[in-house]
């Protein structure tokens, strides 16, 4: 089956309890029941197989259920009904930018040439089941060149179905006209004329329809025929990758904490991949248990009120971005090890932020450098012991200040990346030019060795020149010096500067043969103390 367009509905059955079980994985093997409403009159409003053997109804309220020993009951969870939203949403993008975001459990794509990248119809819907599956949700796939027609016979028959072109009617003409979702009034209607299936309504005039019901059943018996044709209306692709867990109890310990965070993780890096992209950065808010002291606010004599839950927050910007779950998780564990919150956790809610995924190619000249994953988890265990704010790439200060400077993370943009294509250029020529005899040689350099702190040290003057100098048990007769170079500033902050820096040559005496060194000397008007600040290698 080829035609020109072509269109599968993906629906998720009970998607309030797979909603659940996609984080709780281990749910789907037990009598589950899920309740929702105004407390304290829950009701029951989805059930699996197992409870409803056990016999579990809908309907039923919490206290009823409790009755039965071995069912698990869980309150509905809209966040994560929006998480399985959206992962559902990454299946589709995945096969096809074309996606029509239906309702919460169904989606609408077109795969119109996409059978010469995944193969026939069958193949398709197949590959649409599967990659659902990896995510944790069973789905129903129709296919049909009809998009309508998809959507209601994917709602009602299990499995992946091929409607064939022109055969959309003998699909429809068994299932009720309820499948239609026809609105209250007009399903109170077709009641009394006795419609009960496509067929029969489908069968009715169109004329004498359109006289009873107007614009509305005519476009449901179109439906019912097949030949409810439309465009789809296609949804935004979003860069934004959000998970949420909450917990029943309470979690205080570490290694509980990392196995939910390693399975929040898996889902969004599942989720990343499969849209083609990285996670550059995570954010992770945790909601603390209030303490028992502290739960309610006793201030007013006539009302408690449960004051706001407290909150606690670990991110991660990674240089590189990355799609190993695992990795995410290490570091995770270290930043958690070093700052932990100080109250058990009720609620997880993890925020990740996409990038396209990194692209490196190898030089034959340049070493292959270390791998920026093992780098950042190699940096973070450091950082885990001599602080957050001690590891990074120093970066000087827009002052005049003298070794004025600060910790930066360290980060790999674009500009670095292409600075590195760069320099293997300029080493292939470099290494090229170094085979013929003629090439320039280098230019010899010096660079100051700076010392922290600066060295206390003593300075002879005269003339307000310095003459004579000794530090660390050393002294010597100054044969050059220059200088003053003053510097002055932040007089009204609290740590105001005033320095004349020399650059002094040194002959050391005592020694045989003589020993000289050329050195950074500065005056700290402040203190009215002299220091040594470096050498010059």
């Amino acid at each position: 089956m080829s035609p020109a367009a072509l269109f599968a509905a993906i629906y998720v059955p009970n998607f309030t309890l797979q909603a659940i079980g996609r984080c709780e994985p281990e749910l789907r093997t037990r009598p589950l029941a899920i309740i929702d409403g105004p407390p304290p009159t829950y009701q029951v409003v989805a059930l699996n197989r197992l409870a409803d053997i056990l016999g579990v109804a809908r309907g039923m309220t919490k206290a009823a259920v409790t009755q039965f020993a071995h069912v698990t009951i869980r309150t509905r969870c809209r966040v994560r009904e929006e998480a399985a939203h959206a992962a559902l949403l990454d299946v589709a993008w995945s096969i096809t930018p074309r996606v029509e975001d239906a309702a919460p459990h169904t989606l609408l794509i077109d795969i119109s040439g996409l059978t010469t990248l995944f193969g026939d119809a069958e193949a398709i819907a197949c590959e649409i089941a599967s990659r659902a599956c990896t995510f944790g949700m069973d789905v129903h796939v129709a296919i049909s060149a009809n998009v309508e027609t998809a959507r209601i016979v994917a709602r009602a028959l299990p499995g992946p179905t091929i409607v064939p072109e022109g055969q959309e009617r003998r699909f429809l003409e068994t299932l009720p006209v309820s499948m239609l979702s026809p609105g209250q009034e007009l399903s109170e209607v077709f009641n009394r004329w006795g419609v009960a299936t496509c067929k029969a309504l489908a069968s009715l005039p169109v004329f004498a329809l359109s006289e009873c019901v107007g614009q509305e059943g005519i476009h449901l018996q179109a439906i019912a025929s097949g030949k409810g044709a439309r465009p789809l209306l296609l949804a935004e692709p979003v860069q934004h990758f959000e998970e949420w867990f909450e917990l029943d109890e309470a979690v205080d310990d570490l290694e509980a904490l990392s196995f939910l965070l390693g399975r929040l993780l898996d889902q969004l890096s599942a989720r990343l991949s499969a849209r083609a992209l990285s996670i550059a950065a995570v954010q992770v808010n945790f909601q603390l248990q209030p303490s028992f002291d502290n739960a309610f606010d006793t201030s007013r004599e006539l009302l408690r009120v449960k004051p706001t839950a407290r909150t606690f927050s670990c991110s991660l910007e990674l240089p590189v971005p990355t799609r190993d779950s695992k990795l995410l998780l290490k570091l995770l564990r270290l930043r958690l090890q070093s700052s932990p919150p100080d109250a058990p956790i009720q609620k997880i809610h993890m925020a990740a932020q996409s990038s396209l995924a990194r692209v490196t190619q190898g030089s034959l000249f340049v070493p292959t450098a270390p791998d920026p994953d093992k780098l950042e988890l190699t940096i973070a265990r450091i950082m885990a012991v001599v602080g957050e704010g001690n590891v990074g790439s120093p970066h000087l200060f827009d002052s005049h200040r003298p070794d004025a400077f600060h910790i930066q993370k360290f980060s790999v943009t674009a500009t670095d990346r292409n600075a590195s294509r760069g320099i293997t250029k300029r080493l292939t020529k470099n290494n090229l030019q170094n085979r013929n005899p003629h090439s320039k040689k280098d230019v010899p350099t010096i660079a100051l060795h700076v010392f922290r702190p600066p060295v206390p040290a003593r300075v002879r003057l005269q003339g307000n020149k310095p003459v004579f100098a000794s530090f660390q048990g050393c002294s010597g007769k100054v044969v050059q010096a220059s200088g003053p170079w003053r510097s002055s500033g932040q007089w009204w902050e609290e740590q105001p500067w005033q320095e004349d820096a020399w650059d002094l040559e040194i002959i050391f005496s005592g020694e045989s043969p003589a020993r000289h060194g050329l050195y950074r000397f500065c005056y700290d008007g402040i203190q009215e103390k002299w220091f040594v600040r470096g050498v010059y290698d």
